[in-house]
């Protein structure tokens, strides 16, 4: 089932926190074990059941991702790119993107985040088309995220930028499900001190009219954002731990599109000629003669 929703991917920014790395190349074109990043928040909105998607780019990186993304029709899905001039904030997202969305509610992902779990299609589809839906996971850091702030019987009552003392452990994941007045109300949101559009601040909107719902995340679920060299090295090595372990891909966008029937097996077929004697090649071919869709 395909949604109305359109998908939107952040890949934006500077990438300065992982220099020298990211001196010649984008943070989200970085290998994350066997894959480039991107593909792993591009694979989160595929399993949302998410056809149309625009991946924000820098202006100088925007042709190194269409070499490794083309224009989405091997996936059977349609990507178009749009550039950010400058990184202005999360917030800005909905502002480059809004010819794009013509109006229709969306999913953003950044494109440095990897999500993990048994029943993350489930609660993304489950996400209303009216209002906010964002996913709270609990962490041993909040102080470097924004932290939601829950009175006592669960209610959301404020989402906090990076505060010095955290109201709870939980933390606002880079996933956010938002409907169609999106853009017009980034318009509103103004600079912060630190000059950006805070996305917290178009939270808030939401949140004051009561139409935002945090869902957490349970223990299932892994959350790993890529912002150092460590944490960078982390999501590699889980990756990896997990597909040794499973013998299952994570985040391989062709066993996502072949599963939802948006690709053929001939397709698959091709894609895994293109990919050769690498495992990753292997695996796709494992796929047709299992024939687990």
């Amino acid at each position: 089932m395909s949604s109305t929703r359109k998908g939107i991917i952040l890949a934006g920014g500077s990438g300065t926190r992982l220099y020298p790395l990211t001196m010649g190349v984008s943070k989200q074109l970085l290998p994350l074990y066997d894959k480039p990043m991107i593909y792993y928040p591009l694979t989160v909105l595929m399993l949302a059941g998410i056809r149309e998607i625009a991946v924000i780019t820098t202006p100088h990186d925007q042709e190194q991702f269409k070499r490794v993304l083309g224009d989405g029709s091997q996936w059977g899905i349609s990507l178009t790119f749009i550039v950010q001039p400058s990184p202005d904030g999360l917030a800005q997202a909905y502002l480059l993107a809004e010819d794009f969305l013509a109006g229709a509610p969306s999913a953003m992902v950044l494109g440095d985040n990897v999500f993990f779990g048994h029943g993350l299609p489930e609660m993304m589809k489950a996400a209303p088309e009216q209002g906010g839906t964002v996913f709270g996971y609990h962490v041993s850091d909040p102080e470097r995220y924004g932290v939601v702030d829950f009175d006592k019987d669960g209610t959301v009552k404020a989402i906090i930028e990076k505060p010095p003392v955290a109201p709870s452990n939980y933390a606002v994941t880079g996933l956010y499900f938002l409907d169609g007045t999106a853009p017009e109300r980034a318009r509103a949101v103004q600079p912060s001190p630190r000059g950006e559009l805070e996305i917290v601040t178009l939270l808030e909107s939401y949140l004051h009219e009561g139409s935002l719902r945090v869902e957490t995340m349970g223990r299932g679920y892994a959350w790993l954002d890529t912002g150092t060299h460590a944490s960078l090295l982390d999501a590699g090595n889980f990756v990896r731990t997990l597909q040794e372990r499973q013998g299952l891909q994570v985040g391989s966008p062709d066993e996502i599109a072949w599963g939802q029937g948006w690709i053929s097996d001939e397709d698959l077929s091709e894609r895994a000629s293109l990919f050769g004697k690498t495992g990753y090649g292997a695996y796709l071919k494992g796929l047709l003669r299992s024939d687990k869709h």
